[in-house]
């Protein structure tokens, strides 16, 4: 898509979030925006196995807003892993919620390791990264982001959900 680099896929933040008046925009190197506001500032992460039903991931996703205690019109984002970029049941989740979906390469998710809840060695010998979906909703909000709920599963799929807070300017 026009302006956004890195592998990333997404639907454009201004036709997802509403106006952009009294927003803060966050910024991401190399990697687009999202619009980050007091309404929405979480990010759902998303992995799953290759052609998990959209039913299956859309259930997931709804768990962990529950669990959470936030409501889809709360989410800035859906993000994973780079390799997911064309899974259809990722895409159906962010389309959904009318969020954008953004997608990290495993070197950038790795980096992340030292905040994740479940660090998996199996997950690092299948993709190259300790996690995916608690990773991804940190590398989407950045460095402030913390884990409000950590990884729940389904039979082939993940969820985590990560918040950041907002300063005055």
């Amino acid at each position: 898509m026009d302006g956004l680099s890195g592998g990333l896929v997404a639907f454009p933040a201004s036709s997802c979030n509403g106006s952009a008046h009294a927003m803060r925009r966050n910024r991401l190197t190399g990697m687009g925006e999202i619009i980050i506001d007091a309404a929405r500032r979480h990010v759902l992460g998303l992995g799953c196995e290759r052609g998990t039903p959209d039913r299956e991931v859309m259930a997931l996703a709804t768990d962990a807003l529950d669990r959470a205690g936030i409501d889809g019109a709360q989410l800035a984002a859906v993000a994973s892993i780079d390799s997911r970029s064309e899974e259809a049941a990722i895409l159906a989740v962010a389309a959904h919620f009318s969020v954008p979906a953004l997608f990290f390469g495993a070197a950038r998710l790795e980096e992340e390791t030292p905040r994740l809840q479940n660090p998996s060695r199996i997950v690092f010998a299948r993709v190259g990264c300790h996690g995916v979906a608690e990773a991804a909703a940190l590398a989407a909000l950045g460095e402030e982001a913390q884990l409000i709920l950590g990884k729940i599963k389904s039979a082939h799929a993940t969820a985590a959900v990560a918040r950041i807070g907002l300063h005055k300017a």
